[in-house]
């Protein structure tokens, strides 16, 4: 078998894709919807009832949550099967991570185990390290933490000052310095801590037990959201690390850390959709429920618009999510069917589509932060008091775009590294950039409603693709300062992808049959298409401002209003037949 994925990372803007190969959310298959449905049904029965207490910090309370859900086999759905896991793909694990994402701290404490607290060993770990510690934090018998952040080493991970010398005896590592913004800190049994080895220009990574002579912790943070969630200060005071504990090779953990972070950001890219299903059922069952002057407030047509482009910014995170998903999971498949070991296919697999993490990131988390801002103002008064769970997911929303890097050092990378795989040859990027330079025209339209929609997409792409050489000849190395500009191309790099995203969603619904009501689907389809139309007319308009003049910028802004434009329709109708539906099924089911 020779599994391929659809497009390499990055390579969206320059190749277009059959609908055919790309995956769905509607076709997550049997096994996966009763994964993600335990899951849910575990939020529901077990953790729900809990969220005022976890918030308050009751003793014990999210450890023992954490073990419960560890004996449903559910904080070990990505680990393989010989070590106590479910073994599941990467696919099934996203869909895991949506259907969690709603339970507020709880999510944030399930995401650090299962995620930065357990991967870094399951993909760097020795079969030593594997058999003595995966078992455990699969079941839930230890829970993990990962620390890497200092006061002095945020975004810029590799200045961290906390150093490993080895002991006389050559038999122990000797940890000193101290660690900030500790998610799990105040339970974990196991840490995954990054020094640098005596002189090293660059970190290291170690399993460290947390009971070990030395450890000592601040208080827990007091934070604006996720109040449940255990974040914590650590100090490592001549703290003895077995040699045999070293996470990978010497030197290597600041790559590890990286590569981690590439799955932190497509994995919330996922979570933060289960926090928009539950933040939208808050919404519509509120303004079903409000009367004003006689009238549920749902009947509103203001109200209606704010129900339904919170429908379009999840239908849109979900799209792109699970597109990319497919994408990884093939790309992991097809490493493994060509002989790589279990964790460089893996660690590989996440790493190709480096842009696209970094896109769903900001994406998902911008989009969460929308629905929750949205729902408190349907909410109205109720909205902003602690007595309605809306404020909740208000409060814990706004740390995701901090969380993984934050959203303005993705938008950096999402340009960075579509670029440099270009330069690179790894992506025809610049060959194509070439063919537009030549032959630069926007694509006609024809009356056909899909042609029509991807011939849209294929305008936002030439032109951007115009763009880029413009940029890289005005500023060369003095590009990197301009952040500015570099955060507009981003921003309609990630405005394209999710656009495409979302149409071949529709189109392939429309295709196979698999809606009844397909004409609510162009809807969300129509409105997300103005919506990112106009944020990339202005992002366009603003990076040409800031770095062409005179006649040049005159000549950008005529022709990329040529490319751009998108033609008005009645949205406000869209938005209420949207709306409609959500108000009738009372809770989002699109």
């Amino acid at each position: 078998m020779d599994t391929k994925a659809a497009l390499k990372g990055g390579e969206f803007l320059i190749k277009n894709v059959n609908v055919d190969d790309v995956f769905i959310p509607e076709e997550f298959d049997e096994e996966q919807q009763m994964i993600a449905e335990t899951c849910e049904d575990f939020i529901e029965t077990q953790v729900s009832q809990y969220f005022n207490d976890l918030d308050k910090h009751k003793e014990g309370l999210m450890p023992q949550l954490l073990k419960q859900a560890g004996e449903l086999g559910l904080l070990g759905v990505a680990v393989p099967e010989e070590y106590d896991g479910f073994g599941q793909s990467f696919l099934t694990n996203m869909k895991t991570n949506e259907a969690i994402g709603s339970a507020y701290s709880f999510s944030v404490a399930f995401m650090a185990h299962t995620g930065i607290g357990t991967l870094p060993l399951l993909y760097y770990g020795n079969e030593e390290q594997h058999q003595k510690y995966l078992p455990k934090l699969a079941t839930g018998e230890w829970l993990a933490s990962y620390c890497l952040t200092e006061p002095g080493a945020g975004s810029d991970a590799n200045a961290g000052s906390t150093k490993a010398v080895l002991s006389e005896d050559g038999k122990h590592y000797i940890l000193n310095g101290q660690k900030m913004w500790i998610t799990n800190a105040g339970f974990a049994d196991l840490l995954t801590v990054f020094a640098k080895i005596d002189n090293d220009r660059v970190l290291s990574a170690f399993l460290v037990e947390a009971n070990s002579e030395g450890i000592t912790m601040n208080p827990e943070e007091n934070k604006m959201g996720i109040k449940g969630s255990s974040t914590r200060q650590i100090f490592f005071n001549d703290v003895k690390v077995p040699v045999e504990n070293l996470l990978g090779r010497r030197g290597e953990g600041f790559r590890i850390a990286l590569n981690i972070l590439h799955v932190g950001r497509i994995k919330l890219g996922a979570t933060v959709i289960g926090s928009m299903r539950r933040a939208i059922k808050q919404s519509v069952n509120y303004a079903n429920e409000r009367k004003q002057f006689g009238s549920a407030i749902a009947s509103f047509g203001a109200i209606k618009q704010k129900l339904a482009d919170q429908v379009v910014k999840a239908f849109s995170t979900e799209s792109a999510v699970y597109r990319a998903s497919k994408d990884v999971q093939d790309t992991i498949e097809s490493y493994l069917e060509q002989g790589k070991a279990y964790g460089p296919a893996n660690i590989e697999g996440i790493a190709e589509y480096e842009p696209e993490c970094a896109m769903l990131k900001v994406y998902g988390s911008e989009a969460l932060d929308f629905i929750v801002d949205e729902g408190v103002q349907i909410h109205g008064g109720m909205g902003f008091s602690a007595e309605t769970p809306i404020e909740r997911g208000y409060r814990d929303s706004r740390i995701n775009r901090i969380f993984e890097g934050t959203n303005e050092i993705n938008r950096l990378i999402v340009v960075d590294s579509i670029t440099k795989k270009g330069k690179k040859h790894k992506i025809d990027l610049y060959e194509k950039i070439e063919e537009i330079k030549n032959n630069l025209a926007p694509e006609a339209m024809t009356g056909d409603y899909y042609a029509d929609k991807h011939a849209l997409v294929d305008n936002f792409k030439n032109i951007l693709l115009y763009l880029i050489p413009q940029v890289q000849e005005k500023f060369g190395r003095k590009l990197m300062f301009e952040e500015e500009i570099l955060m507009n191309l981003a921003d309609i790099m990630m405005n394209v992808y999710i656009l495409e995203s979302t149409l071949l969603r529709v189109e392939k619904l429309d295709k196979k049959g698999l809606k009844h009501d397909i004409s609510v689907y162009k809807d969300i389809l129509d409105v997300l298409t103005q919506n990112l139309s106009n944020e990339i007319y202005v992002s366009g308009y603003e990076a040409i401002g800031s770095f062409a003049e005179g006649e040049e910028k005159g000549e950008l802004l005529k022709l990329f209003n040529n490319f751009a434009k998108s033609e008005p329709f009645n949205i406000k109708d869209a938005r209420r037949r949207i709306a409609d539906k959500l108000i009738d099924d009372n809770f989002y089911n699109f």
